[in-house]
């Protein structure tokens, strides 16, 4: 892990196209701004997540609905 220092009004540059700017300071926390393109995703760790394991319960249910599928399909033959 890359650690930097940076004071408000600093930025950091990822790349070409992402720009993190240190926009305030308040006790121990950080506000950060993020310009990056419409097409990079940016979230919080905890949206990442969340977002992560409905798509993986997404991607479960939808196979589970193919193999029913399936054998519904099997039995139609028999």
């Amino acid at each position: 892990m890359l650690v930097l220092t940076r004071k408000i009004g600093e930025s950091i540059r990822i790349g070409d196209d992402v720009i993190v700017k240190i926009v305030d300071l308040d006790n121990r926390q950080v506000k950060i701004g993020i310009q990056a393109p419409r097409s990079v995703a940016v979230n919080r760790e905890e949206v990442y997540e969340r977002i992560q394991k409905e798509n993986l319960a997404a991607s479960t249910s939808k196979d589970q609905a193919v193999k029913n599928i399936a054998d519904v399909l099997r039995h139609r033959k028999k």
